[in-house]
């Protein structure tokens, strides 16, 4: 898919996310003086062509209390990890689970798993239960606590912005 003008301002705008407002493209699109229907069709055609996997929403943790957070790193067997991730991704209380390769002699570990919280204690309580769930037979997991905390934003791309 060749990017038009129109698509690079698209993109562009959707770099501050969408608008909280009941017709979201639309408000997107008057602002670039497109219709809705056609910004939902470009942003359709982005999906099909892999250049949006996914719209969602970054959430200030902290602001709603959850500031026991943990990245949980965990060393599955290679055969394994994908159902166990799957497994691990279905929890509710997961709210990030994805694969990366070890970095051995020093990193064993291959699954990554991000819970927050409101205090230490239900993060310890929930890797427990993790780790002794049915056909999981694991090393014990490292737990990386969040210890200090940046700015979070979604991705952007394309031409960084002035000021």
């Amino acid at each position: 898919m060749e990017l038009t003008e129109t698509d690079r301002q698209l993109i562009g705008a959707l770099r501050d996310g969408l608008p909280l407002v009941e017709r979201p493209y639309e408000a997107l699109g008057s602002g670039l003086g497109l219709d809705e229907a056609v910004v939902i069709d470009r942003m359709c055609g982005f999906v099909k062509e892999g250049m949006i996997s996914r719209i969602g929403v970054v959430v200030d943790h902290a602001a709603l209390g959850f500031d026991s957070n943990a990245m949980v790193v965990w060393n599955i067997p290679d055969e394994e990890v994908e159902r166990v991730g799957a497994m691990f991704a279905g929890l509710s209380w997961v709210s990030l689970c994805y694969q990366r390769p070890r970095r051995l002699p020093d990193w064993p570990y291959n699954l990554f798993t991000m819970i927050h919280a409101r205090d230490r204690a239900f993060v310890e309580d929930r890797v427990a239960v993790m780790a002794t769930l049915p056909d999981v037979m694991v090393q014990p997991p490292a737990i990386l606590h969040t210890t200090r905390r940046f700015k979070q934003t979604a991705a952007c791309y394309g031409t960084p912005r002035e000021g």
